[in-house]
């Protein structure tokens, strides 16, 4: 079928609309016709090629959508669900059998590659010329998308198709990170680092866990000003201290959690410091491949710290963004307050925004729900 999607053709290009052709959905894809689509920083990671996925390249990972038509293995979904589209898995291998597919030990192959893992094709073309697609098994910056059983979660009609897609990665992740990793007890303290959309996600979710002391750390005193809102009991802009883990101990003592959103190094080597008494950080932020940050090994040996990775908030999607749902619809959870719409044609306008800061969470209206 014909479709227009968003391509990006060589290293930090433009989004640019492209009349393209979509393949029919093969026995276990699923044909999603795309209302609406979340900017996610890992977007633009790949379109400056920090993640080597193959140009040109439709990207797009936080869709949600109407179901058109599905493959005959299909019995999830049927044409007419509403659904949010989240990262794809095996569904084989021991992590995913585990309940735990954001580890899936192909991960990379069915998120990054480019393309199906199991022949190397892409569902994408443009007079006969191969896109890469299958980007988180979805490629959702496209009026349609072809994407698998497993990663369409379907959802209710009751809250808005449009809102949902950044459920599918970012929110997840900061919410996730902090609800299914690091799993803060009732009183305790947490610091997030990076109040953008997954940290400002992390900050709403200790407020859910009941911690008593959420501390948001960022340059930007809009987005501080949002996290108190949003539940941030105290917030940290570096340039307006000498030193931000004395910040921090002055705020709150060592903290007995912290989340990096970032991606930057020397702030996860700051959150790393800032952690109390075996205190725990999750690395959420995804830099350049082959970047490194560096700690004092005693420190973690005589204080008992842990470190550890966070991928899409440890998450099962197909339970997660139902719950995340469920907290929204209780007030309990209100992501909408991240979000700025634009226009499909204005992807350009809101990757800027994104990149300067000044939006939050960009959505991308593609089509009526």
């Amino acid at each position: 079928m014909d479709a227009k999607a968003a391509v990006v053709r060589e290293e930090g290009g433009s989004f640019e609309i492209e009349d393209v052709q979509l393949e029919d959905p093969r026995p276990d894809e699923v044909l999603v016709r795309v209302v609406g689509a979340g900017v996610c920083h890992t977007d633009m990671t790949v379109r400056d090629q920090l993640y080597p996925t193959p140009l040109p390249v439709v990207l797009g990972h936080e869709g949600s959508g109407v179901v058109e038509a599905v493959g005959e293995n299909v019995t999830r979904v049927e044409p007419g669900d509403n659904v949010v589209m989240s990262f794809d898995y095996d569904g084989t291998c021991e992590q995913c059998r585990d309940g735990h597919p954001a580890y899936c030990e192909s991960f990379f192959e069915h998120n990054f590659g480019g393309s199906r893992p199991a022949d190397e094709s892409s569902p994408i073309s443009q007079d006969g010329e191969s896109i890469s697609g299958r980007f988180f098994g979805q490629s959702s910056f496209a009026t349609h998308a072809i994407a698998t059983e497993r990663n369409v979660v379907p959802v209710g009609d009751d809250v808005p198709l449009e809102l949902l897609g950044p459920l599918g990665c970012g929110v997840q992740t900061g919410a996730g990170g902090v609800i299914n990793t690091l799993d803060p007890q009732a009183g305790s303290s947490i610091a997030v680092f990076g109040a953008g959309s997954v940290g400002l996600s992390a900050v709403m979710a200790a407020d859910v866990k009941g911690c008593t002391d959420i501390v948001a750390v960022d340059l930007q005193e809009g987005r501080l000003d949002k996290a108190l809102e949003l539940g941030a009991t105290d917030v940290v802009n570096p340039d307006d201290v000498d030193d931000v883990v004395e910040a921090l101990d002055d705020l709150v003592g060592g903290v007995d959690y912290a989340l990096e959103t970032s991606g930057v190094a020397a702030v996860a080597e700051q959150a790393t410091d800032a952690l109390g008494q075996r205190g725990t950080l999750g690395i959420v932020g995804a830099p350049a491949m082959g970047t490194e940050a560096s700690y004092d090994v005693n420190d973690h040996i005589l204080t008992g710290r842990n470190i550890v990775g966070v991928a899409e908030g440890d998450s099962d999607p197909q339970q997660f963004i139902p719950d995340l749902i469920d907290l929204y619809r209780r007030g309990k959870f209100p992501f909408d307050e991240l979000v700025t719409y634009y226009d499909f044609e204005e992807i350009e306008q809101a990757v800027a925004d994104s990149e300067s800061g000044e939006t939050i969470k960009p959505v991308l209206r593609v089509s009526e729900a």
